[in-house]
């Protein structure tokens, strides 16, 4: 690109020369181009003076509106204009030369005899579809241009079919309440203000301390995971220098980066997981086995809500082994409370409210009151209570249809009560993460009674 910079000038030094009409017409022609590519060079790099420098040029250089300024004035502007190229060339040329001798980055791993793989503890393992970018040193102008153009490292990401973690952006989305309160429901603000962490968190991993000195700024990616010699499990990551203290434009060297990668996933066999299209394992497939289904794929629709909600988390930045890490959550449960008028709230998680249909919420309570749980073939046995249970939640009267329900709920042949358990179920994991919901909606082994597992104390009705 620099080489450019002596050739564009050349061009304009030769128009002070009787050169025929035709070769003005094509430097102006090959003026524009060149400029408007510069001008796009500095917008990447985040140097904004420099690219309405080239814009400007480009514009004044266009052959389709010509600007009439005279022989004398445009040999004028093409000296000056070719002289800027000139120095520019010795800048860059020399700024080139001083980031060279002081950034040293890791191997690019296009070199065989050089390996850009980091061993790690099993904690800084990453989904088979992220990358990672870490810091340890304050690279302002690559940290300027990553915060202000979110949507570079997003349609990069895009691009090369990963999901792109940039740590002080996932931080702001945290702060949200909507985000952080689903894996963590039951946080104050306080402690929701406490949640921080920086470019080089996942560093704390390393297996070996030593490698620290290796990276400064750059992406990681997570290429196997294995069995040591000592027993424990660990992970083999792979990490990608990126610097603005560099020649290669960034641009370039995330193209570069995105070409190794592929080279690399098509150079081996790795670990592959059943991922859904972030890369995350699919913790809702196989749901409908667990509760004695007959013709599961009619309920596999009923999930499609809490796929949509977890899909808007991640397209926040949300990286679900990422977001384990930095909200260890326990296993502190809320009470539920059945209220006089049949609401059913989570005080200890803000007072939220799981709302259901009534047909749904009266399956909910009828279990509820069974905390020894219900085999779905004695479900007739408790037909007469179901329907005493919802006529308290619609107190206006049993129709006909309320009444067919019932029955078909109730009746083991159908495929009813596994649709009410999937929407119940639906009902909490919209709400919160499953780590917790499991212990609140209906479950079970094949065969076996199906029940709420939340302990019967911290039930209570009003």
């Amino acid at each position: 690109m620099k080489n450019l910079y002596i050739v564009l000038a050349a061009l304009l030094l030769l128009c002070l020369a009787p050169m025929p009409y035709g070769y003005f017409m094509l430097v102006r022609f090959v003026m524009m181009v060149a400029f408007g590519v510069l001008a796009y060079r500095y917008y990447m790099l985040h140097k904004h003076i420099a690219m309405w420098v080239f814009v400007i040029l480009s514009l004044l250089f266009q052959p389709f509106y010509k600007i009439i300024l005279g022989r004398a004035m445009w040999n004028a502007v093409d000296v000056v204009v070719a002289a800027f190229l000139i120095i520019l060339f010795f800048t860059e040329r020399k700024l080139g030369k001083t980031h060279t001798k002081d950034y040293q980055p890791l191997p690019n791993g296009n070199d065989p005899k050089l390996d850009n793989r980091i061993k790690f503890r099993i904690g800084g393992k990453l989904s088979p579809k992220e990358l990672l970018f870490v810091a340890t040193e304050e690279d302002k102008q690559l940290t300027e241009l990553f915060e202000k153009n979110p949507e570079l490292l997003e349609g990069w990401g895009k691009m090369i079919g990963f999901h792109i973690i940039y740590l002080p952006l996932l931080i702001k989305h945290l702060k949200r309440k909507e985000v952080i309160q689903y894996r963590a429901p039951y946080l104050s603000e306080e402690e929701l203000a406490e949640v921080n962490v920086d470019n080089d968190y996942l560093l704390q991993y390393l297996d070996n301390a030593s490698d620290r000195g290796h990276i400064k700024q750059g992406f990681i990616r997570t290429e196997d995971v294995y069995r040591d010699q000592d027993g424990d499990e660990k992970v083999t990551n792979r990490f990608y220098p990126v610097s603005s203290h560099t020649n290669e434009p960034i641009g370039d060297q995330l193209h570069r980066i995105g070409k190794q990668i592929f080279e690399e996933q098509n150079s081996q066999n790795r670990y592959l997981e059943s991922v859904d299209e972030w890369g995350e394992p699919d913790d809702n497939t196989g749901y409908a086995a667990e509760l004695e289904l007959k013709g599961e794929d009619d309920t596999d629709y009923l999930l499609e809500d809490v796929k949509e909600k977890i899909a808007k988390l991640r397209q926040r930045g949300i990286s679900q082994y990422i977001l384990e890490q930095l909200i260890q959550t326990d296993d502190k449960l809320s009470r539920i409370v059945v209220t006089k008028d049949y609401r059913i709230m989570l005080p200890d998680y803000h007072d939220m409210e799981i709302k259901m249909e009534p047909i749904n919420k009266a399956v909910y309570l009828l279990f509820l009151k069974h905390p020894e749980g219900i085999i779905f073939k004695h479900l007739p046995d408790h037909r007469k209570e179901l329907a005493d249970i919802y006529q308290k939640i619609k107190p206006l009267g049993l129709n006909d249809r309320a009444i067919r329900s019932i029955e078909d709920v109730t009746n083991p042949f159908l495929n009813s009560i596994n649709e009410k358990c999937a929407r119940i179920r639906s009902a909490f994991i919209s709400q919160f993460d499953d780590k917790l919901a499991k212990h609140y909606y209906i479950n079970g082994e094949r065969g076996e009674a199906k029940k709420i597992t939340l302990p019967h104390d911290m039930v209570v009705w009003e």
